[in-house]
């Protein structure tokens, strides 16, 4: 799945896709949506969610991520 970002010219950390963000990706049906962001939003998308502390706060930014994707239009809050 990371195979498919173009990350040659990020200068940030670069995260991988967890299994379960991936899976949640296809069962919820948004990976196209997810694969159509920009390699930045990706990226911002997966260390906000891999950074949480608390893995009720992982559950509940992987449903924003997921959300938002959905919905279309919108990264981390902000009309795209």
């Amino acid at each position: 799945m990371d195979e498919d970002i173009d990350i040659s010219r990020m200068k940030r950390e670069i995260y991988p896709v967890p299994d379960d963000i991936a899976a949640a990706l296809s069962g919820r049906g948004v990976l196209e949506q997810y694969r159509a962001r920009p390699a930045y939003q990706q990226n911002d998308y997966i260390g906000w969610i891999t950074r949480a502390k608390r893995p009720e706060t992982r559950q509940k930014r992987l449903a924003k991520m997921l959300d938002e994707l959905e919905q279309g239009g919108v990264y981390m809050k902000m009309k795209v």
